[in-house]
């Protein structure tokens, strides 16, 4: 079946025309998001029923679209360019007083995480502080911990270093001590020997030198 195009007037009968506005105000908000989608758009709606109820639909922030909208309508009115830098100087002076009031405020709630300026803070205010700072606090409370052990854990494998050092070490002063006295040991050794040589050399030079006096008494010859 082909659809009948419906002429376009208003509809008289109150639950019809409700319909009517429900469906297609759906689709409008449907068509502005795939537009807005699709193109990369801006888009912004605004909606009252006849019984006074706002609809709405952006694509972003509403407030800045219409600030958009404002400052594009005051640039299109602009007859010279005298105009166009005056609203240009109105507009950046805006932009500061706002950041200044940004500022202000940001101090404003630094001074307050500090503890100060508390007295003109309702209790529910008060309590929305303290949970700001709780969390602040348990973060740097599991940063400093984590922070805690790695130190720990750096120094356990210091220490352990430290230890092998110190083993290998030992073992290179016994092994030193071991050696030197093989060394001592057979110095000693070798003197003895030399001695013991000495020794009966000399026994075996006084046996000679008794052996000559005794065949020189007898008168006999010396062998």
């Amino acid at each position: 079946m082909v659809r009948q195009k419906i002429q376009i007037k208003k509809i008289d009968n109150l639950t019809a025309r409700q319909v009517t506005f429900s469906k297609r105000r759906r689709g409008l908000f449907k068509k502005a998001q795939e537009l807005s989608t699709l193109c990369d758009a801006d888009i912004g709606l605004i909606v009252f029923s006849a019984t006074g109820k706002l609809f709405e639909y952006s694509s972003s922030s509403m407030v800045q679209l219409i600030e958009k909208h404002k400052m594009q309508s005051e640039r299109e009115n602009m007859d010279s360019p005298d105009q166009l830098q005056s609203s240009n100087l109105q507009s950046e002076r805006k932009t500061c007083a706002m950041l200044s009031r940004e500022f202000v405020e940001k101090n404003r709630e630094l001074r307050q995480l500090n503890g100060e300026e508390l007295q003109g803070l309702g209790l529910e205010e008060l309590m929305k502080l303290e949970k700001i700072v709780e969390g602040g606090i348990s973060r740097v409370l599991k940063i400093k911990g984590d922070k805690f052990m790695r130190e720990i854990s750096s120094l356990k494998k210091k220490a352990t270093q430290l230890q092998e050092e110190n083993s290998q070490l030992k073992q290179q002063s016994e092994q030193a001590r071991v050696l030197q006295f093989e060394g001592q040991t057979a110095t000693e050794q070798g003197q003895s020997a030399d001695s013991i040589t000495n020794n009966r050399s000399l026994v075996n030079s006084h046996q000679d030198c008794n052996d000559s006096d005794t065949s020189l008494k007898l008168g006999l010859a010396f062998p």
